[in-house]
């Protein structure tokens, strides 16, 4: 509703304050296509299979991310970041005339990158601020102020889904046992932990679009303004009349109306860029 709007607020007294964020030492953006990649199913998958070949991937989103950083030797300042993504997938086969199973699979997907996280040979020790007067001290161990990865990615699009025979390749990186725990809890049902050759598996064909990041603690010294308390009060909805609330709100016209290409969103358009 118009009266829960606020305007970005600024302050009146502008000062040189020191912070400290992380900065950005290198960073990319890439497009990859993951082909012919086996997906690991559930039993009921595993089942259906074997006894049909019409399948298709009807939702596809990533539960999962491993991130790895190594310093690159002989070449001072870069890592090797390694990538690992889990990608739940909920999957659909005709398994009669006019009749849909759908069941669930996990496929694992493997990337490596080299990016430039600059150089320190400090060792930075933080407190954490819960312990008491009379508290056991915990070890305070000290950690080395290594670079952080921070990636970026999209849900996957799914490119293709077969049903592939004995004995033909399927490209694959890892096996069942290595999935992580909180990765299995997502999936309904078990995933079968088979291996062998002499039975048919699912391979899918995902594109995704990432971007990643390295970054790494700095200090800077900044223009801030003093934070301003905001004069509003906030608005409660009237719970006594649901509709007077509803009929007071304006009327989504442009949500009637298809926005072309290259026009931008008009929640950017009305977006203060504070």
């Amino acid at each position: 509703m118009p009266e829960n709007r606020m305007p970005c607020a600024t302050g009146n007294g502008r000062e040189t304050v020191c912070i400290e964020t992380n900065r950005i030492f290198d960073s990319c953006r890439d497009r990859d296509c993951f082909e012919n990649t086996r997906v690991f199913l559930n039993g009921l998958g595993r089942e259906i299979i074997e006894h049909t070949g019409n399948v298709r991937v009807k939702r596809a989103e990533i539960a999962w991310t491993n991130i790895t950083a190594e310093p690159v030797q002989f070449n001072h300042g870069f890592f090797a970041v390694d990538i690992r993504y889990f990608v739940r997938l909920v999957c659909e086969a005709c398994v009669g005339p006019g009749r849909a199973q759908e069941f669930e699979g996990i496929a694992v997907l493997d990337k490596r990158v080299i990016l430039y996280g600059g150089e320190s040979h400090v060792n930075v020790f933080r407190s954490s601020g819960d312990g008491g007067f009379c508290s056991v001290p915990e070890p305070c161990c000290s950690e080395r102020n290594a670079p952080d990865v921070v990636v970026e990615v999209v849900d996957p699009i799914v490119l293709d889904a077969k049903v592939v025979e004995p004995k033909q390749h399927c490209c694959c990186c890892c096996c069942a046992c290595d999935i992580p725990d909180a990765v299995l809890t997502r999936v309904d049902g078990s995933i079968v932990d088979d291996d062998r050759d002499d039975g048919r598996h699912l391979a899918v064909s995902l594109g995704i679009f990432s971007v990643i990041r390295m970054v790494r603690p700095a200090q800077y010294l900044v223009q801030a303004s003093e934070y301003a308390v905001p004069d509003k009060e906030c608005v409660q909805p009237d719970s006594e009349d649901p509709c007077g609330a509803f009929r007071a709100m304006p009327f989504p016209a442009n949500a009637f109306s298809p926005r072309g290409p290259g026009e931008p969103r008009t929640s950017d358009r009305s977006r203060c860029g504070c």
